[in-house]
């Protein structure tokens, strides 16, 4: 990909149904899961989790976290690194993600009824792309301010 703009960069974020997500765990060491994502024209991150696991304990006490997105597969050495602030949204705002992540994963509605099920937003504050598969790689680099403003 040449240097990203909006729409590649989310199109990039769409191709990808699972991350790794880092949260500081209670004596401040990291925590690493994989979850299912999906992402908003917002660059939201949005996934769910159950109440009762480490990242949701982690990130109620600590809103941070960083997320890797994408390189899973060798000669595919793009990837899409990030840190931001979680929170769990409510109201429109959680039926407007929920519906995001609905279209990644027709399934989720049937999880619906598990004990403890929350959705988690992630909203970037840094996020690079790297993308290493020519000679010359592509890196760059967005605060939240240049997300915003990415045509």
């Amino acid at each position: 990909m040449p240097t990203p703009n909006r729409a590649s960069l989310l199109a990039y974020l769409g191709t990808y149904r699972l991350a790794a997500v880092s949260s500081l765990g209670s004596a401040g060491g990291p925590q690493a899961a994989a979850v299912g994502v999906a992402a908003s024209d917002l660059f939201e991150i949005v996934f769910d989790t159950l109440t009762r696991t480490r990242k949701a304990h982690n990130i109620a006490r600590d809103p941070r976290v960083a997320m890797v997105i994408g390189g899973l597969q060798e000669g595919d050495e793009q990837t899409v690194q990030l840190e931001g602030i979680a929170d769990l949204p409510s109201g429109e705002e959680l039926e407007r993600l929920k519906q995001v992540y609905y279209r990644a994963f027709p399934d989720g509605p049937s999880r619906l009824s598990w004990p403890g099920l929350i959705y988690v937003r992630v909203r970037p504050t840094w996020l690079r792309y790297s993308d290493y598969r020519t000679d010359r790689p592509t890196i760059v680099e967005f605060d939240a301010a240049a997300l915003a403003r990415l045509k």
